[in-house]
């Protein structure tokens, strides 16, 4: 088994989630999640199947998105991942409703950060392990980081 990690293209000003799913409807469900959780948000999405004719499917109000999507997709090269990239909404608006969604198995992540998928590959084929998000800690947050964290919150509006 070889053992891989994959960058994944994030546009300026973009989240992304990535996950696992299985089933051909995927798609549609995420779409119509995307649209009834935040109407104002644009996005892209697409999923890979992995059995039958193995497509990647896509969805989305924002094209540009999609074929990203599209692009990180074909990078991890492996069925039954999704990927969603989403402007003008965060992943904590969508995340709770995505992961009720019955064809779901599992978030890998949701963020903004740099982003690469850790990628086995068999004889079979690819599979995602798990991502590396971001980078590593740097030290404990003082009571100034803590303030400013507290403000930023307020600020955008997710805390009174």
């Amino acid at each position: 088994m070889e053992i891989t990690a994959v960058r994944l293209e994030i546009p300026d000003g973009c989240n992304i989630i990535l996950g696992q799913t299985h089933f051909i409807k995927t798609a549609e469900d995420l779409y119509e999640i995307m649209v009834t959780s935040v109407p104002q948000a644009r996005f892209g999405l697409a999923f890979t199947e992995a059995s039958g004719p193995c497509l990647i499917r896509t969805e989305g109000n924002e094209p540009v998105l999609t074929e990203v999507c599209i692009k990180n997709l074909r990078a991890i090269d492996a069925g039954h991942v999704f990927c969603i990239l989403m402007r003008d909404a965060f992943p904590v608006n969508v995340l709770n409703q995505i992961k009720n969604c019955q064809e779901v198995c599992r978030i890998f992540c949701a963020t903004a950060n740099p982003l690469e998928a850790v990628v086995a590959v068999t004889g079979q084929g690819r599979g995602v392990l798990g991502v590396i998000d971001g980078f590593p800690p740097k030290g404990v947050e003082s009571a100034k980081d803590r303030e400013e964290r507290r403000e930023f919150l307020r600020k955008i509006g997710y805390k009174l």
